[in-house]
This record gives structure tokens, C-alpha cells and sequence, in this order.
């Protein structure tokens, strides 16, 4: 199964997000497969940086010394995706400036829905990030739920037991992108998150 034939945005209603920069996921994925969905925050402005572009982009990158900071002997999104992970964005257009609006995020939460439906046996959504937070937030909210998360900041929130539909839940921070070389106490964190979510996954 490829993502992208599955799901897209038709009307691109967003005003505040580059659509020239948007992206879902074209890897083949064997959906059973899939025991935790790693969720961060949006498109890159180069599509050479995404998860599954050729060569080592940038997102691949972080997000493997981020497994391998975990304890997950890896080298490759293919040897991640190999363990049942399969990464995407809450919002699949790129930014045009440092934060998202809400309406964006709720607007592209629904293709985030459709997203999450096609894979049944997920065990873990790791939320990397505030917008990501937000999307599934507003998930929960569409169908009939209350709220995943609180409010508040993710270190205060991090390591409580959190669940949509009896699929786990675990709050983290961004691991895609430059700025996860720079913080290295949220790049601690990471770590201990995704160790947590392949333990819960048992991957």
C-alpha cells in the first residue's frame, strides 16, 4: 500500500503553509505491519530533507541518531520502517514561517484521520511535537472524544499514560530537523520516548 494513493488534499484551503512543499507519504508500506506511527510537524521546505526522499536527507538523519540514541541499532528510515514504524507529518504542506495556525492544523488533521485508519494493529502514536499534539487533539474531538493531551507544556506532561481507542499515546519533542542537534536535553527525551514506544510495541 502507498499512502499517498489513499489519501490527498483537493482543495488545499490553507492560507498560512506552502502547498509547492506538500507531501504524503509514497514509500509501500505493508499496513498490519505498522505497530507504532511516529507523528511530527510538518512538510520540509526542500523535499530532499523529507523521511523517504533518496540519499541522506536531512529528516532521515535526525530521526535515525534519534533511534540510535534510543538503543535501536539502526541506519537507514528503511531499517526504521523495518520495525514497524512508519513516520509522517500533521501537516503535510511546508511551513511558511516559524509556528502553524490552528485552523491549518485542524484542517489537515483530517487527512491525518484518514491517515491513522489505514493502519489497524498500531500499538503507539508518538506525537513529536506541539502541532502534532494539536492535530490529534483535534482527532479525538471529530470523532466524538474528548481530548488526548492537556494543555501545558510537554515536559510536564511527558510520561503519563495517555490513550485514543485503546492505541498509547506518548508526547515527545521534534526529532526532525536542525534543531535536534542543538537541544540536547529535548534530544534526551526523545530518546527515552521511543525507547518507551518500541517497548510498548514490543518492536
Amino acid at each position: 500500500m502507498r499512502v499517498s494513493e489513499c489519501i490527498t488534499c483537493e482543495a488545499f484551503p490553507c492560507a498560512d503553509v506552502r502547498h509547492d512543499c506538500y507531501i504524503v507519504p509514497g514509500i509501500s508500506v505493508k499496513p498490519e505491519a505498522v505497530s507504532i506511527v511516529m507523528i511530527s510537524e510538518a512538510a520540509p521546505a526542500n523535499p530532499d530533507d523529507y523521511y523517504y526522499a533518496k540519499g541522506q536527507p536531512l529528516f532521515q538523519k535526525t530521526t535515525v541518531q534519534a533511534f540510535n540514541d534510543a538503543g535501536s541499532a539502526v541506519s537507514s528510515m528503511e531499517d526504521i520502517v523495518a520495525r514497524g514504524v512508519y513516520l509522517t507529518t500533521a501537516v503535510k504542506c511546508g511551513k511558511t514561517g516559524y509556528g502553524i495556525q490552528s485552523n491549518t492544523i485542524r484542517e489537515c488533521s483530517c487527512l491525518l484521520e484518514k491517515e491513522l485508519a489505514l493502519f489497524r494493529n498500531v500499538k503507539v502514536l508518538m506525537l513529536m511535537g506541539d502541532v502534532a499534539i494539536k492535530a490529534l487533539n483535534c482527532v479525538a474531538r471529530r470523532i466524538g472524544q474528548k481530548r488526548v493531551l492537556p494543555p501545558g507544556s510537554t515536559y510536564k506532561i511527558r510520561g503519563q499514560k495517555y490513550s485514543l481507542n485503546g492505541i498509547r499515546v506518548l508526547p515527545s519533542y521534534l526529532q526532525a530537523g536542525p534543531s535536534f542537534f542543538i537541544e540536547k536535553s529535548k534530544r534526551k527525551m526523545i530518546a527515552e520516548d521511543i525507547a518507551a514506544a518500541l517497548r510498548l510495541a514490543g518492536a
